[in-house]
């Protein structure tokens, strides 16, 4: 194999770690998500010295391997094989192999299987190491001038606009900035449904992170649902962060007020709605106090 610290020099090469081989039992190790020179020497060490090696795709493993001169026994574990193979990595790994666990891009299980086989292993007993690297969702944080110091991955939001709706209702008192995955022919939509849930927050677009057409579209939710309305579907893969509400408990006085106003418009049902979906709180309990103003109840 090609030796991972080949092209440090002198006295730098002398003094650099040596190459480590993985540790017995499953190592999830970290991929690029584009640039393939955001791989890590340990993740290197890893794929070089392992047993076996499982990629979600392994056309796609195979060019990063084929990259890097590197030729491991490459199997495929995915949603659709996995109750299949778990058993016989569980088997490797009780005879003491070297296991290591990839996905097409990024860290395994985010957005990606993994997660049964890693609770099996731990269950069995089998040590579980991560080998960090790589992630989109990261990247995209780091550079999108949105709060990080509180924030919540929540991968794809549902395809259907009904769905999506409900999903971000759910979302909405969170206290940090949303982080999701998106495709191109959805992005409009669901920044439009963002808009109609959680207001016009603040949102970031991040494209093909880490690749030759990396782009940062930076704006209010409409603005930007707006923007790819007109300018039609992006291609690439694509990070949407939104920026914090204000999720300061809501005043009772103030959910009251706005419910009464709410009410001779939209109806009982239809404001607890809105106020749920602006609010976080539960529809049912600003049903049953919708309910109460409309019958002239103050309790």
């Amino acid at each position: 194999m090609a030796n991972p610290l080949s092209d440090i020099s002198g006295e730098a090469s002398r003094r650099a770690p040596r190459p480590q081989p993985p540790e017995p039992g499953l190592n999830i190790v970290s991929t690029p998500i584009g640039n393939l020179r955001d791989i890590t020497l340990r993740a290197l060490d890893a794929l070089a010295g392992a047993d076996r090696v499982y990629a979600e795709d392994t056309r796609v493993a195979g060019k990063l391997l084929n990259a890097y001169g590197l030729s491991p026994k490459l199997h495929a574990y995915h949603d659709h094989n996995g109750a299949r193979v778990r058993p016989a990595i569980l088997a490797a790994l009780a005879a003491g192999e070297r296991v290591v666990l990839i996905s097409d891009a990024g860290t395994p299980l985010i957005s990606d299987p993994g997660y049964k086989l890693v609770r099996d292993a731990i269950d069995a007993g089998h040590p579980v190491r991560a080998l960090p690297g790589a992630s989109a969702l990261l990247a995209g944080l780091a550079a999108s001038g949105l709060p990080s110091d509180a924030f919540h991955f929540a991968g794809f939001l549902p395809p259907k606009s009904g769905a999506r709706r409900n999903r971000l209702s759910e979302l909405a008192a969170v206290p940090g900035t949303l982080v999701f995955y998106e495709t191109g022919p959805r992005l409009a939509a669901s920044l439009a449904d963002i808009h109609a849930v959680l207001g016009d927050r603040e949102a970031v677009v991040a494209r093909e992170l880490t690749k030759r057409f990396e782009e940062f579209r930076r704006g209010p939710a409409a603005a930007l649902a707006a923007h790819y309305a007109e300018q039609g579907a992006p291609k690439g893969e694509i990070t949407l962060l939104i920026g914090p509400g204000d999720c300061a408990p809501p005043d009772a006085a103030d959910i009251d007020a706005e419910l009464a106003a709410l009410i001779p418009e939209m109806g009982v049902k239809g404001a607890a709605g809105k106020l749920a979906r602006r609010t976080g709180l539960a529809k049912r309990d600003l049903y049953a106090r919708a309910q109460a103003l409309k019958d002239g109840g103050s309790s």
